[in-house]
Order: structure tokens, then C-alpha cells, then sequence
């Protein structure tokens, strides 16, 4: 045999050989594999398609399974991927000796129960998705310190896992992608974080993670998403965080982060969103925002920012949203505005925004969405507002001083779902235009003083269900309900009238703000199947019928601003009414007691008998209407102490007892309504201290003491009341010094101390209040210098400190 023979005989037995060999290893280690399966498939307790029941079957090769991966060598499992399979069960420590495995996903499940120890030991995998699970236990502190090493994504948001961020994350430094979001963690972000520095997206919202953003975290200068909102993080936000420059989303809203935002965000130019809303940021907003032309939303909603929006506005070419509502903006809109093409939703409401409307805002065809609610805006609505042919919401409502007519090019608006504009000085006669909006769903533009007549074509507008046109001066020639409510047609199909479409019968009747005249009859309580009755801004007069009290199905009861003249009966809500959600029987001529069986309405979430002439004591029994959220009592001949069983309405906002002829002390239980906004008990015959459990009410923005016999010192605790806007202590007998506190209440507008025996120095840390358009505090005996620090109240627009026996002069600023 020739050499060459002997060489080709060589060759083809190590070939032999090693493909014995690879065979052995094949048939040795897939074992493992087809155990590890058989055990993770042993755990599943629910599999709704049966998709591992019937296909993961020891008839056929595990690499042939739905949802498994194998390599073409050795044919071990290298993936795993039974996402969104509705699989419920339990995870295997088994799982962990798939020793080949590079990715697992078990995303959109139902696993719960710990996440084994045995991932956590798995050196060769590089992806692990286990989001939207319920899985439930903590991370291993050394998770990361001897394997994972080549881990590059780990996805295990929205399931309920809890402890801390292990500091050991740093070692898995191939992480390009973590998302924690949505679970349980809790304690600091571990500085070391800032060592990923491989990581492009990091996710750690909606946990209850505390301490500051740590400073490190600009040191992952491949961030192109981080978002840490919903969390527990104070203090300032680290100027590192420029060092992110390919960052693109920036979401650190609902915190309790503080201070001014830095500038050093303006020089995020890859920026395309930022959230940082509902936070206690305060200071402008910094010029470099301006300057970001790839931002496409910001929001800064529900901060303490200051100062106006700048019109440089104009340069933010990509900007389609922003959200500035909630803050202390002053200003006018700039026109500048009316240059962004791409604009979609202006939201700047609850502000102190003055000026017109720009016309130039007719400009962004986009626009989808105008809140402007709730500020000082003047000034007409512009006509070219009707281009915005994509609109479908706008609120000017609240600003008081907008006027002139109402536009007709409002009648453009096709897409309009949503216009209020109460609460204005809008005048001449409403638009025709407007009731030919076919998705028009709530129109109100009551509280102005349009005039004339509706237009007919209100008869025709099918899509409005609420309609608001009180307190203007309009008249109703057409007959609506005359025409419209025809024997020659169905009910249902009435102005006013909804019906179910089950049985044809009707579950509501609207008839407010028509103009009518007349008296509601008895047979009102036959309708069996009704669920809301509004019959509210018109002029009903005499008695409520009683058939009224006797409906089952009822949630709804809008009696408001007619003059009709009744008592309640007795048992008004012993027998029936017990679905009763809303009650206003407000601006009637009511009278006699307030039944205690109304305390059996216990589904009552909003309750007003305002302004009529209800007399006796408020009954204890309201302190069952434990849903209660808004009350109001004001402007009656109500007599008696404040119950002290009002302590039980812990889920009120809003508690007006004003103009009334309540006595006693305010009782200490007032201090457990923690979710209280408004309260108003003022013009009483209240006496005796104001208890300090007032400062409990950290919500508070308005607090009405005023024109009662309160006496004492203001308590200290006042100073816990942050959220204060107005607050009138006027023409009681409080005495003593004003508590420095005072000065903690920076978001206070309105200050009333007038006429009372308050005394001492006014303390210097009344400077702090920034925001305060009125402070009067005449009729005292306060002394001494009026503090420099009163020139800090450059939003100052009254100022009365006279009856006093104070000196030297009011330095301005």
C-alpha cells in the first residue's frame, strides 16, 4: 500500500472518531435537556390551548417542540420562547439545567411563585424575559457575581417582585436592556448601577424606590430610554444626567424630586420625550428646553414652576404635546406657537396665564386637544380657531374674562367631541353652527351672557348628552318640547330622552337649562326604569312630588337652580333611593330639617342642598354616607354643633357648611378628611380653638373660617397645609403672634386676616409667599416694621395692613 493510502485511511478514522464522539455528547447531555422540559412542563397547572399537552410529547425529538430552539451540533436546547401562551404553573429549579441556554422567554403568562435560584446560575444565557407574570420574590444579592456574565437582557417587569436592587447587577456588564418596572422593589438604587456602562434602556418605574437618583447614572453614556417615574426619589435631579447625550425618552414624573429643573437637560439633544410631572420642581422653566428641537412632549404638569412660557417655544420644530398644567405660570400664550406644524394637544390649565388666545393657533391643523381651563385668559375667541379641523376637545372654561361672540367657524369643528367655555363674559347669540356638530358630546356655556334665542337646530343635534346653558340670558320661542315631544313618535326619541335598548324604556331624562315653566307631577315616579332625572336650570315651583322618593333604580336627582318649595319627607331614604349616587337640590326654596334616614342613602357620592332655607342640626347620621365625596350645606338656617361623626366621610374633597348659623367648637375628627380640597364653614357662630389636627389636611387649597367667634392662637400646624391657595381667618377673635409656618404655604394666593386680635411682629417668612395676589390683614394689633421680605410679592395686587400700629415703611422690590 502506497503512503498516500495510508494517509486517507488516517484521515477517515479521526473523522470517524470525532463524529463518534460528537454522537456520544449528543446522546449523553440531551437527557438532561428532556428532563429539565418534562419537569417545567409537570409544573403547569393550566394550559388553555393545549399546546405543551399535546405537542411536547417523548414520542418526538424535544427540538421538535413548539416553542423550543435547539443548535445544530450538539441538537442541545439553546432557546425556550412559550410567551403569550395563557400558561399558568410555577417555574422548575429544573429550568436552570438547560446548560446550553442563550434565551428564555416566558413572557404574557400566569407563572407565579419565586423565580428559581438555578436562572441566576446559567452562564450561558443572554436574554431572560419573564414580564407579566405574577411571579413573587426578591432578586439574589449576588444574582450577577459568579455567572450571567453574558447576560444582555433582562425583562422582568409587571409581576410582583420585591426587596432591593442588588448592588451585585453591576457584574452582568453586558447588559444592554433592563426592565424592572411594575413590581415591588423597594430601598435606593445601588450607585454601582452606573458600571452598565454597555446598558441602552433602563427601566425602574411604578416600584417604591426611594433616596436621590444617584449621580452615577451619568455614567451610562449608551442610555437612550430611562425611565424611573412612579416611584418614592427626592432631592435634585444630578446635572450628570448630561453625560446621556443618546438619550431619547426621559421619564422621572410622580416623585417627590424638588428644585429648580437643571439646565444641563436642554443639552439632551436626542431628547424626543421628558415626563416630569407631579413632582415639586420649582423656578422656570430653563432656556435650553427651548433649544431642544427633537423634543416631541414634555411634561411638566403638577409642579410649582413659575415664571412664562418663552417664544422661543417657536424653535421646537418636532414638539407635538405639552403639559404645564397645575404649576403658577404667568404670561401670555406666544403667538411663536402658531409655527409648531406638528402640534397636537396644548394642555397649560390651573394656571395664572393672561392675554388672548393667538389666532396664530389657527395655524396647527393637527391639534387634537386645547385645555386652557382655569386661568386669566381676555380677550375673544379667535375665529381662525375654527381651522382646527382635527379637534375634538376645548376647554377655555373658568378664565372669567374671555368675551365677545361666540365664532361660527366653531362650526368647522367636525371631529368636536368636548366644548366647554362657562365661566366667561361670551355675549350675543349662540351659533347655529354649533348644534350642527354631529359628535358633539358635552357642550356647556352656561355662566355667560349670551342672549336671544336657541337655535332650532338644537332639535335636530341628537349626539349631545350633556348640555349646560344656565345663567345667561336666553329664551326659548321654539317650543321644544312642544314639537318634539309628539304622540306621533316613540318616547325615545324625544329631546331629553334616553331609553335602554333592551326593553325600550326610559333611563334618563335631560330637560336642564330649557327655560321651562311649570310643576313636576306625581306621575314623574312611574317612570320605574329611570336612573337619572335633570331637570335642573329651569323654573319648576312647587312641591318635589314624593313618587320621586320612592324610585329604586335612581342615581341621579339634578333638582338645582329651579324655585321649588317642599320639606324632604321623613323616611326620604329608609325604603327606597338606595342606589342614589348624586342628589343636588341646590338654589330651591326647600325647607324644614334634613332627614336623619339620609344617612341610609349610603351610596351618596355627591350630596348639595345649597341655598334654600333648610333648618335644625345637621343629623349625625351623615356620617354613614362613608362614599361621600362632596357636601355641601352652605346658605341655610342650619343651627347646631358640626357633628363630630363627619370625621367618618374620609373620602371627601369638598365640605361647605358656609352662611349658616352652626355653633360649637370644630371638631378635632375634621382632621381625619385627608383627602379634603375645600372647606368652608365660614360665616357661623364657630367658637373656641382652631384644632391643630387642621394640619392633617396636607390636600387642602381652600380653607373658609372667616365672620365666625374663633378664638386662640393660630396653630403652627397651618404650616402643614402646602397646597393652600386661599385661606380667610377674617373677623374672628384669634389672637397671638402669626406663626412663622405661615411661611411654609408658598402656593397661597389669597390671605384674609382681617379683624381679628392678632398681634406681634408680621413674621419676615411671610416673604416666602410668592404667589399671594392679596393679603389683608387690617383691623389687628400687629407692631413693629412691616419686614423687608414683603418686596418678594411681586405677584402682589392688594395690600392692606391698616388699623394696625405698625412703623416704618413697605420697601417694594
Amino acid at each position: 500500500m502506497d503512503r498516500s493510502s495510508h494517509l486517507y485511511l488516517l484521515i477517515t478514522s479521526l473523522l470517524l472518531l470525532r463524529w463518534l464522539i460528537d454522537y456520544s455528547s449528543a446522546k449523553s447531555d440531551i437527557n438532561p435537556d428532556h428532563s429539565s422540559l418534562i419537569a417545567f412542563k409537570s409544573r403547569i397547572s393550566s394550559d388553555p390551548h393545549n399546546i405543551l399537552s399535546q405537542n411536547w410529547s417523548s414520542e418526538s425529538s424535544i427540538c421538535s417542540w413548539i416553542g423550543v430552539t435547539c443548535d445544530s451540533r450538539y441538537h442541545r436546547v439553546t432557546q425556550l420562547n412559550i410567551s403569550s401562551m395563557g400558561l399558568v404553573g410555577t417555574i422548575p429549579p429544573e429550568i436552570g439545567n438547560l446548560s446550553f441556554l442563550v434565551s428564555l422567554d416566558l413572557s404574557e403568562n400566569s407563572f407565579h411563585g419565586p423565580i428559581p435560584s438555578s436562572i441566576f446560575n446559567m452562564s450561558s444565557l443572554e436574554v431572560l424575559k419573564l414580564r407579566n407574570n405574577s411571579l413573587s420574590s426578591s432578586l439574589p444579592i449576588d444574582m450577577c457575581k459568579h455567572n450571567l456574565h453574558r447576560l444582555k437582557r433582562l425583562h422582568i417587569s409587571y409581576n410582583k417582585l420585591f426587596g432591593e436592587i442588588p448592588s451585585s447587577l453591576e457584574r452582568c456588564s453586558q447588559l444592554e436592556y433592563v426592565s424592572l418596572s411594575s413590581n415591588n422593589f423597594s430601598g435606593l438604587v445601588p450607585t454601582h448601577i452606573g458600571n452598565l456602562t454597555l446598558l441602552q434602556e433602563l427601566y425602574l418605574s411604578s416600584n417604591n424606590l426611594s433616596g436621590n437618583i444617584p449621580k452615577e447614572i451619568g455614567g451610562l453614556t449608551n442610555l437612550e430610554g430611562l425611565d424611573l417615574s412612579i416611584n418614592n426619589f427626592i432631592g435634585h435631579v444630578p446635572r450628570e444626567i448630561a453625560n446621556l447625550t443618546l438619550l431619547q425618552l426621559l421619564d422621572l414624573s410622580t416623585n417627590k424630586l424638588s428644585g429648580n429643573i437643571p439646565k444641563e437637560i436642554g443639552y439632551l439633544t436626542n431628547l424626543q420625550g421628558l415626563g416630569m410631572s407631579l413632582n415639586e420642581f420649582s423656578g422656570p422653566i430653563p432656556a435650553t428646553i427651548y433649544s431642544m428641537t427633537s423634543l416631541e412632549y414634555f411634561d411638566f404638569a403638577s409642579n410649582d414652576l413659575n415664571g412664562s412660557l418663552s417664544r422661543d417655544i417657536g424653535n421646537m420644530t418636532s414638539l407635538r404635546r405639552i403639559g404645564l398644567e397645575g404649576n403658577n405660570l404667568i404670561g401670555e400664550i406666544p403667538k411663536e406657537i402658531g409655527r409648531l406644524a406638528n402640534f397636537e394637544r396644548l394642555s397649560m390649565c390651573c394656571n395664572i396665564i393672561s392675554g388672548s388666545v393667538p389666532r396664530e393657533i389657527g395655524n396647527l391643523t393637527a391639534m387634537f386637544g386645547i385645555y386652557l381651563h382655569n386661568n386669566a385668559l381676555s380677550g375673544p375667541i379667535p375665529k381662525e380657531i375654527g381651522r382646527l379641523v382635527n379637534l375634538w376637545e376645548l376647554q377655555l372654561e373658568y378664565n372669567y374674562h374671555i368675551n365677545g361672540s361666540l365664532p361660527k367657524e366653531i362650526g368647522n369643528l367636525t371631529s368636536l367631541s368636548y366644548l366647554l367655555l362657562n365661566d366667561n363674559k361670551l355675549s350675543g347669540e349662540i351659533p347655529k353652527e354649533i348644534f350642527l356638530l354631529n359628535n358633539l358630546l358635552q357642550l356647556n356655556i352656561g355662566s355667560n351672557q349670551l342672549s336671544g334665542s336657541l337655535p332650532r337646530e338644537i332639535g335636530n343635534n341628537t349626539s349631545i348628552q350633556d348640555l349646560w346653558l344656565h345663567f345667561n340670558n336666553l329664551s326659548d320661542p321654539h317650543n321644544i318640547l312642544t314639537k318634539n315631544w309628539s304622540s306621533e313618535s316613540s318616547a325615545c326619541s324625544w329631546i331629553g330622552v334616553t331609553c335602554d335598548s333592551r326593553y325600550n324604556r326610559v333611563t334618563q331624562l335631560n330637560i336642564s337649562s330649557m327655560g321651562l315653566v311649570g310643576t313636576i307631577p306625581q306621575e314623574i315616579g312611574n317612570l320605574s326604569f329611570l336612573v337619572s332625572l335633570d331637570v335642573s336650570e329651569n323654573s319648576f315651583h312647587g312641591p318635589i312630588p314624593t313618587s320621586i322618593f320612592n324610585m329604586s333604580t335612581l342615581e341621579v336627582l339634578d333638582l338645582r337652580n329651579n324655585s321649588l318649595s317642599s320639606s324632604l319627607p321623613v323616611d326620604m331614604c329608609k325604603h327606597n333611593l338606595h342606589r342614589l349616587k348624586r342628589l343636588r337640590i341646590s338654589y330651591n326654596e326647600l325647607y324644614g330639617d334634613i332627614p336623619s334616614s339620609l344617612g341610609q342613602c349610603s351610596k351618596l357620592e355627591y350630596l348639595s342642598l345649597y341655598n334654600n332655607s333648610f333648618s335644625g342640626h345637621v343629623p349625625t347620621q351623615i356620617g354613614n354616607l362613608t362614599l361621600l365625596q362632596e357636601l355641601y350645606l352652605g346658605a341655610n338656617n342650619l343651627s347646631g354643633n358640626i357633628p363630630r361623626e363627619i370625621g367618618n366621610l374620609v373620602m371627601l374633597q369638598q365640605l361647605d357648611f358656609t352662611n349658616n348659623k352652626i355653633s360649637g367648637n370644630i371638631p378635632k375628627e375634621i382632621g381625619a378628611l385627608i383627602r379634603l380640597q375645600s372647606l368652608d364653614i365660614s360665616v357661623n357662630n364657630l367658637s373656641g380653638n382652631l384644632p391643630k389636627e387642621i394640619g392633617n389636611l396636607a390636600m387642602l387649597q381652600l380653607l373658609g373660617l372667616g365672620t365666625n367667634k374663633l378664638s386662640g392662637n393660630i396653630p403652627k400646624e397651618i404650616g402643614a397645609l402646602t397646597n393652600l391657595q386661599a385661606l380667610d381667618m377674617s373677623s374672628n377673635d384669634f389672637s397671638g403672634h402669626m406663626p412663622r409656618e405661615i411661611g411654609n404655604l408658598t402656593m397661597l394666593q389669597w390671605l384674609y386676616l382681617s379683624t381679628n386680635k392678632l398681634s406681634g411682629n408680621i413674621p419676615k417668612e411671610m416673604g416666602a409667599l410668592t404667589n399671594l395676589q392679596t393679603l389683608d390683614g387690617r383691623l389687628n394689633n400687629f407692631s413693629g416694621y412691616v419686614p423687608r421680605e414683603i418686596g418678594n410679592l411681586t405677584m402682589l395686587q392688594s395690600l392692606d395692613l391698616s388699623y394696625n400700629m405698625l412703623s416704618g415703611k413697605i420697601l417694594l422690590s
